[in-house]
């Protein structure tokens, strides 16, 4: 196992949720982490809060030349690159008959093209290091939630393209692996249409009874696979399920 103490790590997204999660976790680890999103006072808050060992980068994984400065900024404050955690993501949902097609390739573009895009861009600096790359998929892949059509088939893209990049640089000495979380509160809920952040909290924690282990999940425990991940050398090709049970289909009263 990998000691990631020292190690440097790009994190998209990690700006709230998840991906701030993430970062926190990291570099409570001993990473020099860089961090990026499109909202720049909420990733320079977020690096303000750890310290020097985290650099704030705004940025939009949907641009290329923004993308381009992301992996220049985290080689440059790492000293390299060991891991790239593609948090940064966006939902859409909707009823069949109403979905919108230019907000369908938006959200493509955003959860899928892009993370894949600075994947590419990362690989040479991460094959020097014999790094990894991370994605996440989603218990939408495992459970069907009405209405969340978009979400589920750009989550389930990234979950085979974790195989099917593993396979591809296996020779090269990179790892890709993907994390699969079950309901934990973000920002991103409220962008779905959740309503106002009470009532999308509100609405989540009604999926507690649907977790095998009774309640939702926090960023921390998420960021806990991502260490691991980063860290397991002889783990590629791999769907890391963290979900308290939600994919189990278990309901408690």
């Amino acid at each position: 196992m990998r000691d990631i103490a020292g190690t440097s790590i790009l994190v998209t997204g990690g700006g709230s949720g998840i991906g701030a999660g993430v970062a926190r976790t990291l570099v409570e680890r001993g990473a020099r982490v860089t961090i990026s999103g499109r909202r720049e006072h909420k990733i320079r808050q977020v690096a303000g809060e750890l310290g020097p060992a985290c650099l704030a980068v705004p940025g939009d994984v949907t641009v290329a030349a923004d993308r381009e400065r992301l992996v220049e900024a985290a080689v440059e404050h790492g000293g390299g690159l060991d891991t790239l955690v593609n948090a940064a993501g966006n939902m859409y949902r909707g009823a069949l008959a109403e979905l919108d097609e230019q907000r369908m390739l938006d959200l493509y573009h955003a959860n899928v093209v892009g993370p894949v895009q600075l994947s590419g861009l990362a690989l040479p600096a991460l094959a020097r290091s014999k790094g990894s790359i991370i994605f996440f998929g989603s218990v939408h892949t495992q459970r069907a939630f009405p209405g969340a059509s978009p979400y589920a088939a750009t989550k389930g893209a990234l979950e085979s393209l974790t195989g099917v990049l593993a396979s591809e640089l296996g020779a090269q000495g990179v790892r890709v692996n993907c994390v699969r979380p079950g309901a934990v509160y973000t920002e991103i809920n409220e962008r779905a249409g959740l309503g106002t952040p009470e009532e999308a909290h509100a609405r989540l924690q009604g999926l507690a009874g649907a977790h095998a282990l009774g309640r939702i999940g926090t960023p921390e425990e998420v960021a806990e696979a991502v260490v691991y991940l980063a860290g397991a050398e002889w783990v590629t090709g791999g769907i890391l399920t963290v979900d308290g049970g939600l994919a189990l289909g278990v309901t408690h009263a």
